[in-house]
């Protein structure tokens, strides 16, 4: 048996020719099955789309975990801010401990911010401008410069502790660094030192840490202790009546070297103290901060 077939004529409005189309009854239904699967199909998609539902539990779910990131985020940006707010108090410190430490090189580099005159409202950052590396690198550069100051004031508490700063005994200043009138002679004479008067045996300090250098009998000053302390500073004790102290000792300021006495070239109980610099002899008084 044959196939049908259908004509479909297209008549245009001009004068144009007509169209015809010869089609057969399976293209037909093949047609009609192509159209009615991509109808099926469409209204699956729509129903899906539509019957599709997702719980109040699950919007709860997710509600809450965005709350979490939205805390989590704010806190994070006022950590970050403190932070910044602690290196710029830790800068600023530093830059005042590199003053103490004399660190010039680190005064001039620690905060550039005061080189420059700036204005205007001041307004939080988002999150996203954050600059977490300038903030590191901040960080490893005071950290760098924490160390030299470190450094810094190592060497200034030593200088500190070298520097004669105590009264080498207790007793009543009687004579004075300079021209004098010598004790026994009644000549004029340059004398290197102070004289202090105090009870026999009363205890005499080191004025500075430092290194014993001698300890005995030194001509005229009798039992005498010298001592050699750091940047070339070096002190003298004189006429003492015992010496507690050898050579090559360390001793600390405040530490006890002997006791007063009259030996050597003395008139009385008392102590001879000098102190000198680069060889350079210095009137004590000006080291005596106690006195």
């Amino acid at each position: 048996m044959g196939l049908k077939h259908h004509t479909i004529i297209f008549v245009p409005h001009s004068r144009a020719r007509f169209r015809k189309w010869r089609i057969s009854n399976r293209q037909v239904k093949l047609a009609s099955a192509l159209v009615a699967l991509f109808t099926l199909g469409a209204l699956f998609v729509t129903w899906r789309a539509f019957t599709t539902t997702v719980t109040l539990e699950e919007v709860g779910d997710l509600r809450s975990e965005n709350e979490q990131l939205r805390e989590m985020n704010r806190e994070f940006e006022q950590s970050f801010r403190e932070l910044q707010s602690q290196l710029s108090d830790f800068e600023d410190r530093t830059n005042s401990l590199a003053i103490l430490a004399g660190v010039e090189e680190i005064v001039s580099t620690v905060d550039s911010r005061a080189g420059a005159g700036v204005g205007g409202a001041f307004i939080d950052p988002p999150a996203s401008y954050l600059d977490v590396e300038s903030l590191a690198r901040r960080s490893e550069r005071l950290q760098s410069q924490l160390a030299d100051v470190a450094c810094g004031l190592e060497k200034r508490e030593q200088w500190i502790a070298s520097r004669p700063a105590i009264m080498p005994t207790r007793g009543i200043l009687t004579s004075n660094f300079g021209i004098r009138a010598d004790p026994i002679t009644a000549r004029r004479a340059f004398h290197h030192g102070v004289d202090i008067s105090a009870r026999p045996g009363t205890p005499v300090f080191a004025t500075a840490d430092g290194v014993v250098l001698r300890a005995g009998r030194i001509g005229s000053l009798g039992r005498a202790v010298y001592l050699s302390h750091r940047f070339g500073v070096t002190t003298r004790y004189g006429h003492l009546s015992k010496i507690e102290v050898e050579p090559g000792a360390t001793v600390k300021r405040g530490d006890v070297i002997g006791y007063v006495g009259n030996s050597g070239r003395a008139t009385g109980y008392h102590l001879h103290y000098e102190v000198r610099e680069a060889g350079d002899s210095k009137d004590p008084r000006m080291f005596m901060v106690d006195r």
